[in-house]
């Protein structure tokens, strides 16, 4: 419970009706959690606009409303605050609700299109093995130390975000590691947050459904790191030629690592195998379970944030050759055939090249590779044919499937990759609209010792189809359907 004027102190009111002294014992944006003595913040979304359920939030007796527009009557038993920016101010008012958590704790944000489940959970592990306790927002979950929490957004809302901030730092975490996604700086999420550090993993097409350009992408990201303050760093791939920008207005300490340029944190790959990644990281040679260029550009991001957090860097890179990736990250098992069955969280143009450029490079020269697509529904479509193209450049044969249809029509999805598939790839190129027929046909194709992909799901244990989720796990999938047909 807090008063009221104590959580606005961060939060610049155009105007205020009624007392400040009030007792808040709750926050929300959701009008339909508002119970007596709960603040309600009318957030203007993509979906609804929050303003429209004001007189809700006054039937279920909310203490305040915090709102840009005030309703043309004001109830005399609630105080109503009015602000430029709705969203932005729930970031200030849910830090400081819940005792600004973020500063009791190192949280460390890494941001970018590829790479940042990889990288938080590597620095989770990787932290974890030298003794502190430490918390995780991930896409594929939260973590309080070893205790799992469900994860809804790769960034949770504010309220949500410092509740979980709060349990972490009332655990005793010391230590925390986030992704921060475009759409979480857009929205404000992450406003009235304080990070000890950021990275920048890279940035290629994606989300442009919701950014609209790939400019405004890239300001979403940059965004990030123009919020640092002064006594963090920023952590940058110098091998991305946007990375620079990224921190064009940073007032963090500065830093890059890369695998083509001479800096601070460089890392050479010295050989690259199913068996893991033999690596020269600072002048120091490393064994990794980690498989392919991209998780040589993770392990960099977990060795040079571990240096700056004041780590020993000997320590860190042994620890880390210890680690296994997260789940639905290069995911692999190797069939009694000897065909080796790879999943991969690939949805973006940039990171199935990469898991396919890995399998390429891995590969014996008699080795099919067999690679199973979809794209999601309601998502970026421009990246669909461009996903297809890659797909038939880099494999011997390929299966165009459903991913999360969600409310698009699984056929009309499939028409788009299509569209990217030239007329010398459609002879290796199948389309099966249901996604486990689509497993088993690329089990059924796959001789001893070829390789299967199958992309763009991950660690994933569902299908969402027509705004339900039914449960799908790839990996559980293809395991069962190589047994059944003697695989």
């Amino acid at each position: 419970m807090q008063l009221l004027q104590n959580i606005l102190q961060n939060v610049t009111a155009l105007s205020t009706h009624g007392p400040l002294d009030v007792a808040v014992q709750g926050i929300t944006f959701d009008s339909r959690q508002v119970r007596e003595g709960v603040l309600f913040v009318a957030v203007r979304g993509v979906q609804a606009d929050g303003h429209t359920f004001i007189s809700k939030a006054e039937e279920a007796n909310a203490v305040a409303i915090v709102c840009e527009e005030l309703p043309q009557e004001l109830s005399p038993s609630i105080t109503y605050v009015q602000v430029k920016d709705s969203s932005e101010a729930l970031g200030y008012l849910a830090s400081a609700f819940y005792g600004n958590p973020s500063a009791k704790l190192k949280l460390i944000g890494v941001t970018g299109t590829n790479g940042k489940t990889t990288s938080v959970t590597l620095l989770h592990k990787l932290f974890r093995e030298l003794g502190y306790h430490v918390g995780l927002i991930s896409t594929v979950q939260n973590q309080i130390d070893e205790e799992v929490i469900p994860s809804t957004h790769t960034t949770p809302d504010a309220v949500k975000l410092n509740e979980l901030l709060a349990q972490m730092a009332k655990a005793g975490c010391t230590h925390v590691f986030m992704e921060v996604s475009s759409h979480a700086m857009v929205q404000h999420r992450v406003v009235g947050i304080t990070f000890a550090g950021g990275v920048f993993t890279n940035i290629t097409h994606d989300h442009l459904d919701y950014h609209g350009t790939f400019d405004e992408y890239i300001k979403a990201k940059k965004s990030f790191f123009d919020m640092l303050p002064k006594n963090a760093f920023a952590l940058i791939n110098a091998d991305d030629k946007r990375g620079p920008v990224m921190v064009q207005n940073t007032k963090a300490s500065t830093h890059f690592y890369a695998l083509r340029r001479a800096v601070e944190f460089k890392g050479r790959i010295i050989d690259n195998t199913i068996q893991g990644l033999h690596l020269e990281v600072d002048g120091q040679e490393i064994w990794a379970k980690l498989i392919g260029t991209f998780n040589a550009y993770n392990l960099l991001v977990a060795y040079g944030v571990a240096v700056l957090l004041g780590e020993d860097p000997t320590e860190a890179l042994t620890v880390l050759s210890s680690l296994n990736s997260a789940a639905g990250r290069f995911d692999y098992i190797v069939s009694e055939s000897q065909i080796t069955g790879i999943v991969d969280y690939a949805h973006t143009p940039d990171a199935l090249e990469n898991v396919l450029n890995t399998i390429q490079q891995i590969r014996n020269p008699n080795q099919k590779v067999i690679t199973l697509v979809g794209c999601g529904g309601n998502r970026d479509a421009a990246k669909r044919p461009l996903m297809a193209d890659i797909a038939c450049r880099l494999s011997d044969k390929v299966i165009l499937t459903s991913d999360n249809p969600r409310f698009e029509e699984p056929q009309a999805i499939l028409d788009d990759m299509q569209k990217g598939v030239k007329p010398l790839d459609y002879k290796k190129t199948l389309s099966v609209l249901d996604r486990k027929e689509a497993i088993k046909t690329a089990c059924m194709l796959a001789e001893p010792n070829d390789i299967i992909l199958i992309a763009g799901k991950g660690h994933e244990t569902y299908q969402e189809i027509k705004g339900v989720k039914y449960d799908f796990d790839d990996k559980q999938v293809l395991r069962e359907l190589m047994q059944q047909l003697g695989k």
